[in-house]
């Protein structure tokens, strides 16, 4: 789990994150046919289907209760993505009460066929992990998931002989692994040159660079498809941003916020597959 708020305000996710969908690819990803204004997409190599480029991360944000008050914004959140064409919303039981609250959205919209669900797996021994994604299947409300990581690589050995039968049964339809933290860059690299997986999810930002250096590249020379968590750099990046003047170039971009600019950069790189910025409370957000 992170340490900072990662994302928007719910406003603000809602204003502008999905307003970057629009800005073009950048970079030289591949990119499908689309109408005009609606999102762009890039493939998964692993099975050649394509994703939006902006989805959901659900930590912090969607740690709330059973009320109306509290679930109402995030209910409009998840409608808004998907009434844009997005699909991907990322979760974890790491998140507190995140996969339950995401799992009765997406059942009370009737959008699971609209969506791409992922969570992770973040415990040892194989019959806590078998026993942890189970309860992840039972929260989220689904019976197959799209995307299962092993979080932080906590025991991945373990958990990789049982993802991988998952999805040659069917329960998992991808398998990947997922970090943020700098300091194990070269273990997931090791585990990226090492196995065939699906999916990195990593963080990377404009004031948060790293990845850059070997692992993206490796992602795409290995076909593996990158989801991007903290795009906004845990949302400290955005706030020390929040009252500076766009610069000159953000309308030659077609950028509104500063939102906008950072997602562009983001999923600027050839690598990214999906961005995955959150939401938070804003009496959260100025914590840090």
């Amino acid at each position: 789990m992170t340490t900072e708020r990662n994302g928007l305000t719910r406003q603000g996710f809602l204003g502008g994150a999905l307003a970057a969908v629009a800005l073009g690819g950048g970079g030289a990803a591949a990119q499908e046919p689309r109408p005009a204004g609606a999102l762009h997409r890039r493939p998964i190599p692993a099975s050649g289907e394509t994703l939006p480029v902006i989805g959901l991360g659900t930590w912090r944000g969607f740690d709330v209760g059973e009320a109306a008050a509290e679930r109402a914004p995030l209910r409009e959140v998840v409608a808004t993505l998907l009434d844009r064409g997005g699909r991907v919303i990322d979760s974890s039981p790491m998140y507190g009460r995140a996969e339950a609250v995401a799992g009765d959205l997406v059942a009370g919209l009737d959008a699971r066929d609209r969506t791409f669900l992922a969570t992770k797996v973040w415990t040892s021994g194989r019959e806590a992990g078998i026993a942890q994604m189970n309860r992840s299947f039972r929260l989220l409300r689904t019976g197959r998931l799209d995307l299962m990581q092993i979080h932080n690589l906590l025991d991945w050995r373990t958990h990789l002989p049982t993802l991988r039968a998952w999805k040659e049964e069917g329960r998992i339809r991808h398998l990947g692994i997922s970090h943020y933290t700098e300091s194990a860059y070269d273990a997931v690299e090791a585990v990226l040159r090492a196995e065939r997986l699906d999916f990195l999810q990593i963080n990377y930002a404009l004031d948060d660079r790293a990845a850059e250096e070997r692992l993206l590249p490796l992602a795409a020379e290995r076909g593996v498809a990158v989801l991007v968590n903290r795009p906004f750099g845990g949302g400290g990046l955005l706030r020390r941003l929040a009252h500076r003047p766009l610069p000159d170039y953000a309308a030659e971009l077609g950028c509104a916020s500063w939102g906008e600019i950072l997602l562009k950069f983001v999923i600027g790189h050839p690598a990214v597959t999906c961005a995955i910025p959150g939401t938070a409370d804003p009496r959260h957000m100025a914590e840090n």
